[in-house]
Order: C-alpha cells, then structure tokens, then sequence
C-alpha cells in the first residue's frame, strides 16, 4: 500500500525544479541541481550542491536523499554520508554533498539529477540505563559474527 502526503515545498530560486518521481511506484523522489553552469567535482572531493527548494516534512516523517544509481554507477558521484536526513522542522535550503569517488573529474549539469529524496515515518526513542541488558543467542558477537565460513 502507497501512502501519499501533502507536503509544503518552496522554491528560493525561480530556477529551481520541484522533485518528481520517475515512475508510479517509485520510492525516490528526483532531486535537481539548481546550478547555473556545469559544477565540475575533482576525485575524491566533496561539494554542496543546492537545490534551490526548501521543504516542511510533516511531523513524524523525515526525508532521506539516497544517491541516485545511475549517477553513482556512471560517474563516481554519491552523497558523501551515504543518506542525508532532512529532519521535518528543517526550513532551509536542501543540499546535496557530493563526493566524487571515481579517479576522474565527474561534471554535473544545470538541472541534472543529482540524488533521490526518500520520505518515511519515523520511530523516536526514550533512552533508559539499566546495569544489565538481555541474553540474546548472539550476545556480544559483533561484525561477521553471524556469517558462515
């Protein structure tokens, strides 16, 4: 089941292209690079790269920006933290942190797509301290733990 919201967006820049999804059960919403002239990203940098869009997430939802599998694949370019969150009392510009993990220059076009925006409900927590947590079968096995040989 899709659900669908209503959600305030904004643009700052007459330039600015609103999200859109590339088909009808697609999950990301396309994010654009609002730029006026191609961005170039050197190997192994990071840019900020605007949207020109502000947005107002309702309450209980977040915004996740996932890269794009196309760019990533083609050209090396992929959110520098792996997935941005826009937190929904966030009112600033969207932007989207480029890194460039290829070993060649990568470009970037005016209005290009340039990541996908991802919107889901989240779960908050209450933290409590206790002295002892739990028995599980893993216990404290950490990484490769639960692999098999």
């Amino acid at each position: 089941m899709v659900t669908n919201i209503a959600m305030n967006i904004k643009k700052l820049k007459p330039n600015a292209t609103i999200p859109t999804y590339g088909s009808a059960n697609a999950a990301g919403a396309d994010l654009y690079a609002c730029i006026d002239a191609v961005l170039t990203i050197n190997p192994g940098e990071t840019t900020l790269v605007p949207t020109g869009l502000a947005m107002a997430l309702p309450e209980g939802y977040a915004g996740l920006i996932y890269a794009r599998s196309g760019l990533a694949s083609k050209k090396g370019l992929a959110p520098a933290n792996k997935v941005g969150v826009i937190d929904s009392d966030y009112r600033g510009e969207v932007m989207v942190a480029l890194h460039n993990h290829s070993n060649v220059p990568a470009t970037i076009e005016p209005q290009e797509r340039i990541a996908q925006l991802v919107i889901t409900p989240y779960i908050t927590a209450t933290f409590d301290v206790v002295d002892e947590l739990d028995d599980t079968i893993r216990g404290t096995g950490g990484f490769g733990s639960t692999g098999t040989h």
